[in-house]
């Protein structure tokens, strides 16, 4: 394979120089004119007078917020599968099938062919950066490795093809570029994720993987199959890509997998780096350092605003952007993109840590809240906290999921059930009630609510720990038809019936 990386130096030094004098709000306001002018003639531009938009007040003005529902049933729903000139010129080409995280909810997010370019862009964005800081990289020598879900597809209607956004990402790739990505499409067409994990890992010995991504958890999943093949630990089965470089994640909150994959990279060269991909938009980018932001990705047809999370259901909003979006703020993310979601709810929330160039974190999902008690606490309250006490007694979580318990009895207090996957088995009892009391301490620290109801053990009890088996949530979201891919394990499940299902499942549940 001819090494291509040469190539990509000169369009990273170009980028970096486009990036370096780039004026945030200016670059968003082009954008959102750009894509208004372009639906203007679509019902959803004509319903919403985008003719005579100007700017974003203007636009803001004319649009409210929507989330998916609002879409499906105002716009989407009506003419699926056929959308022509609904909310996106032309007809839509793509819809990405998607599941909600703690409902088995599918949702066909439509997905343009110039999304498919802006996330294209986003994914050189991501390469831009590597090369910045690995000026030696030869990445574009061998081939990266997506673990995603089945590329298969579903004719919907002529010329209309519905599948997960690997599986659009697979179809729309150049043709040129197709050699470059491993796995080869006769594997990637697999739905069945243990079949597709262990014939992945067969087929990936002796190729030249130079980068890997996917959801952490999936990650290892497939590396404890791999090193299963060469007989060594987890540890060692990076081996088999001598030449990796470049880990990229995304998808979930790595804090509590940050100490695995730091460990699986100790002694290589490779080095990692998250992105933020929904299936709307690609959305931001690492170009610095862990926990210091992801860049947000300005111009490539997608317009960001920014909702106090507080905000969010009422009638009147604040609606923030780039132009004066405050650092700090738990906003919830909405978004206008090139595929006609205008003015979107994405479902997730974030804070900025920079303005010029934006840069952010995600600290949850808009309904992603623990608060049975009133305890307000938020997913990035929990996922820090999660890691933190595991760092106290020196373990490794494999995964988890939290949900209330509620009182039976008079006398009792209610609380948070926490389900823990630890990469170790057999944890004391001692080590577990020291990592409930660090838990607790750092929850305190961080969150006044749960610290009031916490105070004095009067309104909420101490946090309780379940340890359950290895291969625990895998064998749970198997069951439940959610295993690989792009599914998540829920972390917080306020639906009482799945979280009694997974207590259910998590007694049974014994090793094959």
């Amino acid at each position: 394979m001819i090494d291509a990386t040469p190539l990509l130096k000169i369009y990273t030094r170009r980028r970096l120089k486009r990036l370096a004098v780039q004026h945030p709000a200016d670059t968003q306001q082009r954008q959102l004119l750009k894509l208004v002018g372009k639906a203007a003639r679509t019902r959803f531009g004509r319903d919403h007078d985008f003719a005579n938009i100007t700017s974003v007040k203007d636009y803001q003005e004319r649009v409210r917020l929507r989330n998916f529902q609002d879409m499906w049933d105002e716009y989407w729903g009506r003419q699926f599968p056929t959308l022509s000139d609904c909310s996106w010129p032309g007809r839509m080409p793509y819809f990405a099938l998607t599941s909600g995280t703690t409902k088995d909810e599918n949702k066909f997010i439509p997905c343009s062919n110039e999304l498919m370019l802006s996330n294209r862009r986003g994914a050189l964005d991501l390469l831009t950066h590597h090369l910045a800081n690995r000026p030696n990289s030869r990445v574009f020598g061998g081939k990266t490795f997506m673990l995603g879900g089945s590329t298969a597809l579903v004719h919907e209607a002529p010329g209309v093809l519905s599948g997960e956004l690997s599986g659009i990402a697979a179809k729309t790739v150049p043709f040129w570029a197709r050699s470059r990505f491993f796995p080869p499409l006769e594997l990637a067409h697999i739905s069945d994720w243990e079949e597709k994990i262990s014939r992945f890992a067969e087929a990936s010995i002796g190729a030249d993987i130079r980068g890997f991504g996917g959801t952490p958890s999936w990650m290892l999943i497939f590396l404890d199959r791999l090193a299963e093949l060469g007989g060594g630990g987890r540890r060692q089965s990076l081996g088999f890509y001598p030449n990796l470089e470049l880990i990229v994640h995304g998808g979930v909150n790595f804090a509590p997998y940050r100490r695995q994959f730091e460990e699986l990279c100790q002694g290589t060269r490779a080095e990692l780096r998250e992105i933020y991909v929904a299936s709307e938009a690609f959305i931001a980018v690492a170009d610095r350092g862990a926990d210091e932001g992801m860049r947000l990705l300005l111009d490539s047809g997608i317009f960001y605003e920014f909702v106090p999370l507080d905000e969010l259901d009422s009638e009147t909003p604040t609606r923030h952007w780039v132009g004066d979006a405050e650092i700090g703020v738990n906003y919830a993310l909405v978004l206008s993109n090139c595929a006609g979601a205008w003015s979107y709810v994405i479902g997730d929330t974030v804070r900025l840590v920079d303005r010029d160039p934006p840069r952010l974190l995600v600290s949850g999902r808009t309904a992603y809240s623990l608060s049975a008690f009133g305890e307000h606490l938020i997913g990035e309250e929990i996922e820090n906290s999660i890691a933190a006490a595991a760092d106290s007694i020196d373990a490794t979580i494999s995964d988890y999921s939290v949900g209330a318990i509620f009182p039976e009895r008079e006398g009792e207090l209610g609380g948070h059930l926490y389900v823990i996957e630890f990469l170790q088995s057999d944890i004391a009892k001692a080590r577990l009630d020291s990592f409930a009391a660090a838990l607790d301490h750092r929850l305190c620290d961080g969150n006044a609510d749960y610290r009031a109801h916490r105070s004095d053990g009067f309104g909420l009890d101490l946090p309780r720990i379940r340890a359950v088996r290895s291969g625990t949530f895998a064998g749970w979201m198997k069951r439940r038809g959610k295993l690989g891919g792009q599914n998540k394990v829920p972390r917080i499940i306020n639906d009482q019936a799945l979280f009694g299902d997974l207590r259910e499942f998590s007694d049974d549940y014994s090793p094959p």
